[in-house]
């Protein structure tokens, strides 16, 4: 129901919400396929089984998520939120100093983590902000969670460390006009 009227899911998504599923890409960070290729990201949260995220080095994989927030557009931003460094009652997420020096994070700390299990892709968040500071970039997070308003300063919202984000959001969906860029650099998008 919309307004007192029934509608169907698919009439609410391209009317109301006015989103077109075919205008978002998927973007991934992983050493184990080749850089600038499409593949599989295999998370059980793909239970269909994609191979349409493009995979990106980690360096683009951040400036990615920073220019396409700076023009405007958010995203859907997927990795591990349960982990020791991640606090619910803050609002916070962290990489604590006694898991990695930030730096050290870089893609083989990624990769090794994903491969050997101790990350994992359980939760997608909206990114909807971000700030550089003395200490390094914050990312602004809104979540929809079930825990979302429990126990939080601010409800629903979460500040993400850049390392933390290094090394534990594996994937992100944004409008493919926000990396219109970066896609051109991939032969499978260029040729569609």
């Amino acid at each position: 129901m919309h307004k007192g009227k029934q509608i169907t899911p698919q009439k609410y998504l391209s009317d109301v919400c006015k989103i077109s599923p075919d205008e978002y890409v998927d973007f991934m960070s992983l050493m184990e396929v080749p850089y600038w290729s499409q593949a599989e990201y295999d998370v059980p949260d793909n239970w269909w089984n994609s191979d349409d995220y493009y995979n990106v080095p980690l360096d683009v994989f951040m400036t990615a998520l920073k220019e396409s927030l700076k023009e405007g557009y958010s995203i859907s931003l997927g990795g591990d939120v349960s982990e020791s460094g991640s606090s619910q009652k803050l609002g916070v997420a962290v990489v604590p100093s006694y898991d990695i020096p930030s730096e050290y994070i870089d893609e083989n700390a990624r990769q090794m983590r994903f491969s050997n299990g101790s990350t994992t892709d359980d939760h997608a968040m909206h990114l909807v902000g971000y700030l550089d500071r003395e200490d390094g970039t914050w990312f602004l997070l809104k979540d929809s969670g079930s825990g979302a308003h429990n126990n939080q300063t601010s409800k629903g919202y979460w500040y993400y460390h850049e390392d933390y984000v290094k090394l534990k959001m594996m994937s992100f969906t944004v409008h493919k006009d926000a990396v219109a860029k970066i896609l051109e650099k991939f032969p499978e998008y260029s040729s569609k």
